[in-house]
């Protein structure tokens, strides 16, 4: 018996090389697809510009708390703002509050009271951004 198939029925066993031109494109698409998850990756797990945290809260009563936060950023002449919130004992956020961190070289310390609908057990900074609210950076009160 032969071993040979018969080439009309399977096709031929030559390979077909891929042209350079192709091969310098897949090249340059995948190294543009590293760059690009690499970028995005580093935006994401690099340290972040602003960073806020909790340095004390004090329970005032079953309405309001008083928390101090620390914030740091990389440019220290930008004004930022934070949400300070409150929990209660089950987790639930009771209370939220935006406030302005005004410009300030190095490390700011605020102090806010933060109106609660239930008695709250811990108070905490959610997160902080460079995009100030206008509300905040105008000193105006919300309408609506």
């Amino acid at each position: 018996m032969s071993s040979q198939v018969p080439e009309g029925r399977y096709g031929s066993r030559a390979r077909r090389s891929v042209p350079p031109v192709a091969r310098w494109a897949l090249a340059g698409l995948a190294i543009a697809v590293l760059v690009a998850v690499a970028l995005v990756g580093y935006q994401n797990l690099g340290s972040p510009p602003i960073e806020g945290k909790q340095t004390a809260f004090a329970v005032l009563d079953d309405g309001s708390m008083k928390v101090t936060a620390e914030v740091q950023r990389d440019d220290p002449a930008k004004a930022a703002a934070c949400v300070i919130r409150g929990r209660a004992e089950s987790g639930e956020e009771v209370g939220r509050k935006e406030i302005l961190v005004p410009p300030a070289d190095g490390t700011i310390q605020l102090s806010t009271v933060l109106r609660t609908s239930h008695r709250a057990t811990i108070g905490e900074v959610y997160g902080c951004t460079y995009r100030v609210p206008e509300y905040l950076s105008t000193h105006q009160r919300p309408t609506g």
